[in-house]
């Protein structure tokens, strides 16, 4: 199996573009349901559980758009790499916009063969924590012998800040490039158009101001993270969530419960 440090691909300027840049796992002892708030990155999801071929599964997935909720069996344990926008097709294979629906088996996209090895690995793997580091190294050795599939543009990065506290018109205006071409960059390396983007940030931003708030005042959030009021956030929860602010908060409560979630960042940046 391929070594942690194998080396990470870079971009014609040098840039850093190791294709993990983080993961969570996350040990379930009892019956959950799980609850999941949407992600704009591309995932590899590996899967521990009696049920399983061999006691493990692997699938990639694109970004949700959606709340998710699932129920999942006591006993399982899982790890969730987050994958960085414009290295999708080095690292699996296929685009971001190939990425769209339901999860993909990961020997769909790569040799039989070689994802067989990486399952029986993970499955003799201590723990989640040793997983977690055994999918980076894997992914980020098959990226690094596909250098040139990585075309990542300079400007991916601040646009993806920038997104998230400015307008669209603002963003291309600031980097000096056309809605045009920052369409088809975000739809070519994330799968999402700017403007589902920022959405899913702003959301994302205003649930997890809930969480790390002692009391929760929902006009505050909405100000503090780009919503125009109160009544556009709560339009919004009903949209992603399909529930209230306030209930989509016990659910995540409810349903962290007792798992034990564990997140790293693999590559800064």
């Amino acid at each position: 199996m391929p070594s942690a440090l194998a080396r990470s691909p870079v971009t014609a300027a040098g840039a850093d573009l190791r294709p993990v840049v983080g993961w969570t796992a996350s040990d379930y002892p009892r019956d959950r349901q799980r609850v999941a708030i949407p992600q704009v990155e591309a995932q590899l999801v590996v899967r521990f559980g009696p049920t399983l071929p061999d006691g493990v599964d692997v699938h990639a997935m694109g970004p949700r758009r959606q709340v998710h909720r699932k129920f999942i069996r006591g006993g399982q344990r899982a790890v969730i790499a987050r994958l960085r926008p414009g290295t999708y097709e080095a690292a699996l294979g296929v685009s971001a916009s190939a990425l769209q629906g339901g999860p993909v088996p990961l020997d769909a996209l790569w040799a039989p063969a070689q994802v067989q090895r990486l399952r029986e690995h993970l499955a003799n793997t201590a723990d989640t924590q040793a997983a977690g580091a055994l999918l980076d190294a894997a992914v980020s050795s098959r990226a690094a012998r596909r250098p040139t599939v990585v075309a990542t543009p300079a400007f991916l990065a601040a646009a993806l800040e920038r997104l998230q506290v400015a307008s669209l018109g603002h963003v291309v205006r600031d980097l000096g490039i056309s809605e045009r071409h920052l369409r088809r960059v975000l739809h070519d390396t994330l799968g999402l158009s700017p403007k589902t983007y920022a959405r899913l940030k702003r959301f994302e931003h205003a649930v997890r101001a809930a969480q790390a708030a002692g009391t929760v005042n929902w006009s505050a959030i909405a100000a503090d993270t780009g919503y125009y009021d109160q009544a556009h956030l709560i339009a919004d929860f009903h949209a992603i969530a399909g529930s209230t602010p306030t209930t989509l908060m016990a659910e995540l409560r409810e349903g962290a419960g007792d798992i034990a979630d564990r997140t790293h960042t693999a590559w800064a940046g």
